[in-house]
């Protein structure tokens, strides 16, 4: 009882004490949950139609694809800037499939096993071409192949490398034949929306026969100052309120300030560089072997010590391989708008197949007298009258004929000396000629069968190298770029004090997320990831950048908000105020020509004059009015509604200036089309064509509230 007593009398504090264990124990719960929530918002790569799309299935989609273009490159390196592409187009890829999806699901569209076994029975989509199914003989895919695969791929080779990359292939394939199926479907449907009719088919048909010949007074708005037009906050806001459709913007974008300084060669580095390439023309000059300076001097261009096509070399050298003659080596040369200094040796200017036909037989033996032996009995054997193929088939080989052209070699960055051995025999062989090529492990035998496509090929020796900056100038520019930035921190003193220190203040407006650098400007995504968590007025860090030649610092200026673009943006204002312009001084124009009532009297009110032939409604480009050096779409309407030999009733409108015109002559164009059934088929197209350039996408775009947060992964 004095237990429970004391128990009593602790009641308060009891209670206290377990509720904030109890609220430790919840916020503790609460922030792990906030935790996880804010972990799961930072893989978010984008959204589409509410869906979020976390970065591992993002980056899955891409590593696919990759490896799908590796595969059909046959090359495993990428840069930075085919990765970009490539990620580029596997987010528009899955935007386009998911807004179409969605649709074919309110619709009721799917595509079906038997519809797919349907295509790949007929074996003719152009996809099916780019898998090993294909078969070139035929020119058909061949589906008995891709089942016997699959079946063999599930019951065995699994484990087998090859088969695994087949099999990653073709479901790839598979996939995007699904989603293309769906697309064609949904495709159709929408097509079968757009129709035509008679009327509306005559009026065309007589709007593409018809050819117009009129006489033109052409009074250009520019003739008019705009000092002499008053334009008010007014009438800006009621032409933005009319025009606004024209400004909406479907993301969110930034724009900055910047400023960008390239580091450049010094006076110094220059003279240089120039006076290393003078001691390279000399040892070139007097070079026994060409390719040992040429290497010594980390040259740009490697020295095969093969002939090789002129597009081969970089254009400004390729452009002097015809001024110099064999052995003479050129000055030094500088090519200004790639920066580099060039000096060359012709060592070689040849008349040469650019295709040969060969085959081979590689002989090897116990040593390398004894595979030499046996090349020279298989040379004897055939030149004596023996099937080249029989002999091979003696040696496990088959003796195939193949063709080998200079492409094959000419873009290496390096041959090895084996190679370089069988390339310079077969640059040189005549046909029917057979020769031993001894190669280090073996001996090859080989038979030039044909030889085509003569033409001239060079072997140079060439140095050539970027004109670069030194360490030291790179350090200069640091220090002096880094003090600036150091002494003025802010937006404010960093634009008010660039030009008094040598810089230049930049703008670039409406940088997205989906934009892969700043300024065009290489390794910036640092400074786009900043930009995008910046507040109006922030100033980044100081970014090295470029190819190490460029240093930038930022300061975001204006965030422009998803929807209308307002009247306060400049480019906005710009529009506007331009349109005004134009409209009141076409008003000024009409003022001026209202009694105007002939060509004659139009050319004394001061109007450029000419005659314009072959005149169409239908065609979408306008009347070119040379005088103005401009389309007219509008002149186009006028002329098609008036009469032969009528003046116009009023003046037209146009974008460079206001327009009288006297129709001389419409005449039925030859070889008159009459077929309105054709004409009904042809408008419907063209709706469906322009549905297909984008315009269906992008409404769909627009209501699908995508989301696009990679720039702060990649």
């Amino acid at each position: 009882m004095a237990a429970l007593g004391k128990i009593r009398s602790k009641g308060v504090a009891l209670v206290c004490v377990i509720g904030l264990g109890l609220f430790a124990f919840i916020a503790e719960e609460a922030f792990r949950s906030c935790e996880s929530t804010r972990n799961d918002h930072r893989q978010q790569i984008g959204e589409v139609l509410g869906k979020k799309i976390n970065v591992q299935e993002y980056q899955k989609l891409v590593d696919e694809y990759v490896e799908i273009i590796k595969l059909q490159r046959g090359d495993q390196g990428l840069n930075d800037t085919e990765l970009d592409r490539y990620r580029d187009y596997v987010w528009q890829t899955y935007v386009s499939n998911a807004l179409v999806a969605d649709e074919a699901q309110r619709l009721g569209l799917t595509v079906t096993d038997d519809e797919l076994q349907e295509v790949l029975n007929k074996g003719t989509n152009p996809l099916l071409q780019q898998t090993p199914f294909f078969n070139r003989q035929t020119g058909r895919f061949d589906v008995a192949a891709l089942k016997n695969f699959l079946s063999t791929y599930r019951t065995q080779g699994a484990q087998d490398p090859q088969s695994q990359t087949i099999y990653k292939y073709w479901t790839f394939i598979e996939k995007n034949l699904r989603h293309e199926l769906l697309n064609q479907k949904y495709q159709t449907l929408t097509a079968a929306t757009q129709l035509s009719n008679p009327v509306e088919a005559k009026m065309a048909l007589d709007e593409q026969n018809e050819e117009a010949s009129i006489e033109l007074a052409a009074f250009a708005y520019t003739a008019i100052p705009d000092s002499a037009v008053e334009i008010t906050d007014a009438e800006m806001k009621a032409k933005y309120d009319e025009m606004k459709s024209l400004f909406r913007q479907d993301v969110e974008s930034r724009d900055i300030k910047y400023i960008d300084v390239k580091v450049e060669p010094s006076t110094k580095d220059i003279a240089e560089i120039n006076e290393q390439f003078a001691k390279y023309r000399e040892e070139l000059a007097a070079a026994e072997d060409p390719a040992a300076v040429v290497k010594r001097s980390v040259s740009d261009v490697p020295f095969l010590g093969l002939p090789v096509l002129k597009g081969a070399y970089p254009m400004d050298v390729a452009n002097r391989l015809d001024s110099i003659s064999v052995g003479q080596t050129s000055k030094v040369f500088e090519d200004k708008i790639n920066k580099t200094l060039s000096v060359m040796k012709l060592l070689a200017k040849e008349q040469l197949p650019d295709s040969v036909q060969y085959r081979f037989i590689t002989v090897g033996g116990s040593d390398m007298e004894a595979s030499k032996k046996s090349a020279d009995s298989i040379i004897t054997a055939i030149k004596g009258g023996a099937d080249f193929e029989v002999v091979a088939k003696n040696y496990g080989q088959g003796g195939q004929k193949v063709w080998f052209t200079t492409a094959m070699y000419q873009n290496e960055p390096s041959v090895d000396i084996e190679n370089v051995k069988i390339f310079k025999a077969l640059n040189t062989m005549s046909a029917g000629e057979i020769r031993n090529i001894e190669l280090s492990q073996a001996n090859v035998v080989m038979q030039v069968l044909d030889r085509k496509a003569f033409t001239t090929k060079y072997t140079a020796a060439v140095i050539r190298k970027d004109i670069t900056f030194s360490d030291d100038t790179y350090h200069e520019a640091f220090n002096k770029f880094s003090s600036f930035v150091s002494a003025n921190r802010t937006a404010e003193d960093l634009i008010n004090n660039a030009k008094q220190n040598g810089y230049v203040v930049l703008d670039q407006k409406n940088i997205t997320t989906s934009a892969h650098n700043v300024a065009n400007i290489s390794t910036t995504k640092e400074v786009l990831r900043w930009l995008f968590d910046a507040k109006v007025g922030d100033v980044s860090k100081m970014t090295q950048c470029g190819e190490n030649d460029h240093m930038l610092i930022a300061i975001l200026d204006k965030i422009n908000k998803k929807g209308y673009v307002s009247l306060d943006n400049p480019q906005v204002k710009e529009a506007i105020r331009s349109m005004i312009l134009r409209d009141k001084k076409a008003e000024m124009i009409e003022a001026k020509i209202k009694d105007v009532k002939s060509i004659a009297e139009a050319e004394k009110a001061d109007a450029k004059i000419s005659t314009i032939d072959q005149i169409k409604f239908s065609d979408s480009r306008g009347v070119y009015v040379e005088s103005l050096m401009t389309p007219e779409v509008a002149l186009a309407g006028a002329v098609a509604g008036t009469e032969q030999g009528k003046f116009s009733s009023k003046p037209v409108r146009g974008n460079a200036g206001v327009y009288l015109f006297n129709v001389n002559s419409k005449t039925k164009s030859e070889g008159e089309n009459t077929d309105v059934k054709a004409m009904e088929r042809q408008l419907a197209m063209q709706r469906v064509q322009m549905m297909g350039r984008g315009f269906l996408m992008q409404e769909l775009y627009q209501n699908a509230n995508v989301v696009d947060n990679r720039y702060t992964f990649f």
